[in-house]
């Protein structure tokens, strides 16, 4: 954690890092190792992460809620899906678009939550990013490391596929929106 630290100026922000640090730093490799399933790898996506989140710092305002918990996991995901695509040139969007990433089971509720857990990682991640904490897509370009264009696209794919999945529950009986 000191190296961490040392990249930080303002000892507001450092206290900050080391509150996010413990308590997340066991989820985030839980989420890195159930991607990787290999606890080396995992590290380096969870020091991959930490570095993002200190890039982004000055965006989080509470460490303990909900918000801050999503950004984390997705953050953390990001990076473990980035270290499998550098390592074969042959990956490309399409494995992108169809890494679940961690397991979510299914809330049960028939509506958005169930849709939602459906997805894959990548379009789930850019759906929370964007109507859940509140970024642009400027901004999330560069968290996800793609171009402004490629990031819109991206969104664009995932609410057409959350579309789908809610019309896949209304024809089968169920009420996506009870």
């Amino acid at each position: 954690m000191i190296i961490y630290l040392q990249m930080i100026e303002s000892d507001a922000d450092k206290t900050k890092f080391e509150q996010l640090y413990t308590a997340y730093k066991g989820l985030m490799f839980h989420v890195a190792l159930s991607i990787l399933k290999n606890e080396p790898d995992a590290e380096d996506a969870v020091h991959q992460a930490f570095l993002s989140v200190i890039e982004n710092l000055k965006k989080i305002s509470d460490v303990r809620c909900p918000k801050t918990r999503a950004y984390i996991v997705i953050i953390t995901e990001r990076k473990a899906i980035d270290m499998i695509r550098s390592r074969s040139k042959l990956v490309d969007m399409a494995f992108e678009e169809n890494s679940f990433g961690i397991d979510i089971s299914l809330p049960g509720d028939h509506g958005l939550g169930d849709a939602m857990a459906q997805l894959p990682a990548a379009y789930r991640e850019i759906l929370l990013l964007r109507y859940y904490n509140g970024y642009s897509v400027r901004e999330l370009a560069p968290m996800l490391h793609m171009k402004k264009d490629a990031a819109q696209k991206l969104l664009w794919r995932a609410k057409k596929a959350l579309q789908k999945n809610m019309e896949g529950d209304e024809q089968n009986g169920q009420h996506a929106l009870d």
